[in-house]
């Protein structure tokens, strides 16, 4: 089959490779009915993250049970399922408390970029519809697998609830997702950061209330002046750059929240400045797991539409031009069609 591989910064190749198989008896494997590219598959693809050997690319999925493995209980071939980038038992200590992302058994999905993919873990991972969806949900459902369940992960370490006012730093797919998953939580303002008039108007669609085109100082400023000196109760962080971070702490107010889904390059802290801003800080990689159940519901039932995210569709073959659109911030995010 044709499946996507990095060989090295800026070089990524459709090329044949083998289909998967069961290697684990809790092990699955998928028809995908769509796959995409993600902000962090740009990290390598860029060269901030070294790439040693070719590597079989994506993450996000969703798509038809063709095979499991002996062990697996919860899922069977026919039914149409989706599943977290991060790969979970969702029975271990730290998953039962909702934090999949952190499952003993941890592993992270690859290999997503093709027709068919592998899912270890299939039992803790994969949640199926009750029955097989639409052909315009595919794209919505496909958001639940990361960006959608990051942007959601974001603004609930945030602490975001109703009434309260949200900053989101960050204008790509998750800054995105953050600003909807926001406004489902309540948020009464919610504050988007970006300079790019398509980010913006998207933004405004999914439940801005403002736009700050400002970054670094004169950015926080800016979210100073609308907050009545203040800042916000909730700063969701979806970059991962020293800026992007500095900026959202900078943006909080004293007793605020920041919830970071930004992989981190580069980023340090200041203990002391940090002691003396007395905000709180969680992120990490999202537990989309704990989220996927309700966020699949709430596209099934047509409640949200995450899938408008994807400003760019092409066929598989050419996912080369999918990555270079999103480096050149031509395409919000890419999807890709098999």
């Amino acid at each position: 089959m044709l499946a996507t591989m990095l060989h090295g910064p800026g070089d990524v190749r459709c090329e044949e490779v083998s289909e998967p198989k069961i290697l684990k008896p809790t092990d699955a494997i998928i028809r995908l009915s769509a796959s995409c590219i993600c902000g962090s598959d740009l990290w390598p693809y860029r060269g901030a993250n070294a790439v040693t050997a070719p590597m079989a690319m994506g993450h996000e999925y969703c798509g038809v049970v063709v095979e499991v493995g002996s062990a697996v209980k919860t899922v069977r071939p026919g039914q149409f399922v989706v599943g977290s980038f991060c790969l979970s038992d969702n029975t271990c200590p730290h998953c039962r408390f909702g934090f999949q992302s952190s499952c003993e058994q941890r592993e992270f999905m690859t290999g997503a970029q093709a027709p068919y993919a592998r899912v270890p873990l299939a039992d803790g991972t994969l949640v199926a519809t009750a029955e097989m969806p639409s052909d315009d949900l595919i794209p919505g459902l496909l958001a639940t697998s990361d960006v959608l369940g990051t942007g959601w992960y974001a603004a609930d370490a945030a602490g975001v609830q109703e009434g309260s006012t949200a900053v989101v730093v960050g204008d790509g797919a998750v800054g995105l997702m953050g600003v909807l998953a926001a406004r489902q939580m309540g948020a009464e303002r919610i504050i988007a950061m970006s300079r790019h008039k398509t980010r913006q108007d998207l933004a405004l669609e999914f439940g801005a209330t403002d736009i700050v085109s400002e970054r670094g100082d004169a950015g926080v400023a800016r979210v100073k002046e609308l907050t009545d000196g203040v800042g916000a109760a909730s700063v969701l962080e979806c970059v991962g750059t020293q800026e992007s971070m500095s900026q959202a702490i900078d943006c909080a107010r004293p007793g605020g929240k920041i919830g970071f889904v930004g992989v981190p390059h580069g980023v340090t802290f200041d203990g002391q400045n940090l002691f003396f801003q007395q905000k709180s800080l969680l992120g990490g990689p999202a537990p989309v797991r704990r989220f996927l159940p309700y966020l699949m519901d709430l596209v099934i039932d047509r409640t949200i539409d995450p899938g408008r995210v994807f400003d760019l569709e092409l066929p598989l073959a050419d996912v080369a031009e999918g990555y270079r659109a999103m480096d050149e911030r031509r395409a919000i995010k890419t999807l890709l069609r098999f």
